[in-house]
């Protein structure tokens, strides 16, 4: 992801007219774009940068490149895009783009890609948020916590207080630019030593979790396409 919030996509391809037309879609698509010749080349540029997306036209070495991908220890992937002549799936790519490429079949499988891509970020996505709160813990007892991150996935907390894996936590929170506390039942899935706390959501009413998503879109704004996705 850019500074301006745009998606980062590694295009990997020597072929121009691939270049040229998936290149022009992906500039419709809001997507910052670097061009790849060969995939060893490509693998440097993997360690070094945050790419959101990978296109990659299918050669020989590129079967290397994919299952690197796979393999890397990267806890959000990339989406991945396979440019292939074939009609065969292509193991470790999400959508593949058949050969010969066309404006329309591109426009459709980038089309899928940015929907993928779109969903992973929001579900990945954690934000900062230093609030205390009064939790109701282990037999009912009241405990003070600090909500340190929140996304979709689930919320970070922080506390003097022991817990144990699976112990379920339940307390109000009050989002920032928010009228209203939603209420949440979240379960601990991993504890440090030091006192903080990775949370799963066990339960959020239904008008508390569409305030919650709704933050959380506004949080995750990214840079908005130029066509109609």
């Amino acid at each position: 992801m850019t500074s301006d919030m745009a998606f980062e996509c590694l295009l990997v391809s020597r072929d121009p007219s691939v270049v040229c037309t998936v290149n022009k879609l992906l500039e419709n698509l809001s997507i910052s774009t670097n061009i790849c010749l060969t995939a060893s080349k490509a693998l440097d540029q993997l360690s070094e940068g945050s790419t959101d997306l990978i296109v990659i036209d299918m050669e020989e070495d590129s079967v290397d490149l994919l299952d690197s991908i796979q393999k890397s220890g990267r806890w959000q992937k990339p989406t991945v895009v396979a440019v292939s002549a074939g009609y065969r799936p292509v193991p470790g790519a999400h959508v593949v783009m058949r050969k010969p490429v066309t404006e329309v079949s591109a426009a459709r499988s980038l089309r899928t890609a940015y929907s993928r891509m779109l969903y992973d970020y929001r579900r990945h996505s954690r934000y900062a948020l230093i609030t205390s709160v009064k939790a109701t813990g282990v037999k009912n007892q009241p405990v003070d916590v600090t909500i340190t991150d929140i996304g979709d996935g689930g919320v970070g907390l922080s506390s003097r207080e022991e817990f144990a894996i699976g112990d379920v936590l339940s307390f109000h929170l009050l989002l920032p630019g928010t009228e209203r506390a939603i209420y949440i039942e979240a379960r601990v899935q991993w504890a440090r030593n030091y006192g903080a706390l990775g949370c799963e959501y066990v339960r959020i009413p239904p008008v508390d979790l569409n305030i919650l998503h709704d933050w959380l879109k506004r949080k995750a704004q990214v840079k908005k396409p130029l066509v109609e996705i």
